[in-house]
C-alpha cells in the first residue's frame, strides 16, 4: 500500500482509539502530523508566557525540524499501530 495511504488511515484510526492517550503520545501524534502534512516549522514561537499548550505544540514540532515528511508519516503510522 502507498505510504499516504497507509497515513491517511491511521489519522483515520487515530480519532476511534479505545483509550486517548497521555499527553506526551499526543504531543508526538501532533508533531508528526504537522511535520507529515507542513514539513519544518516555519512559524515563531508563542509569545503569550501562559499558553503552555500552543508552546508544548510549537516545541514538539520543532523538534522534528529536518526529518522528512516520508519518515514522519512512517512514525505516526508506527505510533497509532502500537496504541491500537
Amino acid at each position: 500500500m502507498e505510504l499516504t495511504t497507509l497515513f491517511d488511515q491511521a489519522v483515520a484510526n487515530s480519532k476511534t482509539l479505545r483509550e486517548k492517550p497521555d499527553n506526551d503520545i499526543l504531543l508526538k501524534l501532533y508533531a508528526f502530523y504537522k511535520q507529515s502534512t507542513e514539513g519544518d516549522l516555519n512559524a515563531e514561537a508563542p509569545v503569550n508566557p501562559f499558553d503552555f499548550v500552543a508552546k508544548a505544540k510549537y516545541n514538539a514540532w520543532d523538534q522534528l525540524k529536518g526529518k522528512s515528511r516520508e519518515n514522519a508519516m512512517q512514525e505516526y503510522i508506527d505510533l497509532v499501530t502500537a496504541l491500537k
